[in-house]
């Protein structure tokens, strides 16, 4: 099966140089063919978006609810069509996908109920004879930029609330996996106005165009630092409200505990999870010194147990590194990582084997220096360090650029409380891992993130503008 989504003006902008997606699995077999979107096309895009915003924002919220929803309907209808895709272009096993697509409209439900809640509220007035409120308006048009690790998930997080606060689209889906999000727009047509929401193709200079372009009234993005710094600075000169979800770095702090299977089997999970390839995998475990055999040992003991092979493959637990670009990068970090002297416990990559596979990857004897402790990998590599006390393990926790998520594993609310207050990141897991709940707000702080949090209420301060109102009597 291959993907191919042709020029449609008003959804699909195609056209410029061509380019292709590749299954992972199996290098050199061809997932989709793309035209990127010509740059000297944006005005018209932007153009459209803003006659659309405009019908859409006088639309009663209720009714935006609605449509929205009905859409959300359709997506849950085609979930085996919208998983294939995922796995094809991507990687991830076909069950995984299928729960990305699940837990993505769970999100999106909550997300969208937004739109038929009281966002305004009634202000005391300093004068006799006013009445003072404030309310809340559509943004306008929004430009969307999202990665390839969550295909579905990542851009329905911005695509549900934009249309719900009622809001345009330009969407730009990651070069390596656009089906999903395609196959996502074909359906939208069907129910929302024309040109309301719109997909641009193509990688940097694409996204370059987008989020420069003066018709950009927010732009949200989720991707690494360095091209999160870039789209800052584009945003920057339109003042342009952004919304940012970037890298991370994080860390399981496992000080005690009175079930140390259980808190090993969270740290494995949180570590292996879509191979890794998620920006709150757990990429470190600072294990207290006398834990630390004991952790070592089962941490390897289930990695060496995960089943990696192609995604359709039945039994699979976790898929190739999603292109062998990506590949490539993951298996010159464990390279690095060897050269610099810490100990491989687990893994190998197959650098003979076709596909783009790694098998888990346990790191011993890590230092806070070396580029294991400090650089984000994206794959399923999990640096393990050791600490004498909480109050050198926050330390490390805390010395990265990064602040995205932390956890803990205690029994003691000293350690609790004070993991609470001094842990530096915007999502605190008290023993349990980095998962989250689809109301509670995705956050990120210092580098890993710019602007509203996204999911939950919070979402409303990006999605739209507020007003204060006066009303003389």
């Amino acid at each position: 099966m291959s993907y191919s989504f042709n020029h449609r003006e008003g959804l699909f902008w195609s056209g410029g140089d061509a380019f292709e997606t590749a299954d992972p699995s199996q290098p050199g077999t061809i997932a989709g063919r793309y035209t990127e979107t010509r740059v000297e096309d944006m005005d018209a895009i932007f153009a459209l978006a803003r006659k659309a915003a405009r019908i859409w924002a006088a639309t009663p919220g209720l009714l935006r609810q609605e449509s929205t929803e009905r859409w959300l309907d359709l997506i849950e209808a085609n979930v085996e069509d919208i998983a294939r895709a995922i796995t094809l272009e991507m990687g991830k096993p076909i069950g995984d996908a299928r729960g990305e697509i699940l837990h993505s409209l769970k999100e999106a439900r909550f997300t969208v109920a937004e739109a038929s809640r009281a966002i305004g509220e009634v202000m005391p007035s300093a004068r006799p004879s006013l009445r003072n409120m404030t309310i809340r308006r559509a943004r306008g048009v929004i430009v969307a930029s999202t990665p390839w690790n969550y295909p579905v998930l990542t851009p329905l997080r911005k695509l549900v609330p934009a249309l719900a606060c009622g809001n345009a689209v330009v969407l730009k889906p990651s070069e390596v996996s656009p089906a999903a999000a395609c196959l996502m727009a074909e359906l939208a047509a069907e129910i929302f106005p024309e040109n309301l929401l719109q997909i641009v193709f193509g990688g940097g200079r694409v996204g370059a165009a987008i989020t420069s372009h003066s018709g950009a009234d927010g732009i949200t993005f989720t991707g690494s630092v360095a091209v999160g710094k870039m789209v800052y600075a584009a945003a920057a000169a339109n003042l342009a409200e952004v919304q940012l979800e970037l890298g991370g770095k994080n860390a399981i702090i496992l000080h005690d505990a009175e079930d140390l299977e259980s808190c090993i089997d969270q740290v494995v999970d949180g570590a292996l999870e879509n191979g890794g390839q998620r920006c709150t995998a757990v990429s470190r475990v600072l294990v207290q010194r006398n834990l630390a055999d004991a952790v070592e040992k089962g941490i390897a003991a289930r990695m060496n147990r995960v089943r990696v092979g192609a995604g359709m493959e039945p039994g699979v637990a976790m898929g190739p590194m999603a292109s062998a670009a990506h590949y490539r990068r993951v298996e010159a970090a464990i390279a690095a990582g060897e050269a610099e002297g810490a100990r491989r416990v687990t893994g190998r990559c197959n650098n003979k084997a076709p596909g783009c596979f790694v098998q888990p990857t346990l790191f011993a004897d890590v230092t806070p220096e070396m580029s294991l402790a400090r650089e984000e990998i994206f794959g399923p590599v999990l640096s393990m360090l050791v600490y004498d006390n909480i109050g050198e393990a926050l330390s490390i926790l805390n010395s990265l650029e990064y602040g995205l998520a932390a956890a803990l594993y205690s029994n003691r609310n000293d350690v609790v409380q004070q993991f609470i207050s001094e842990a530096e990141a915007g999502m605190l897991h008290v023993n349990h891992q980095t998962s989250i709940d689809t109301n509670m707000p995705f956050v990120g702080i210092k580098s890993s993130g710019v602007g509203a949090p996204s999911i939950g209420r919070s979402v409303v301060s990006f999605y739209t503008t507020e007003h204060a109102v006066y009303i003389k009597s």
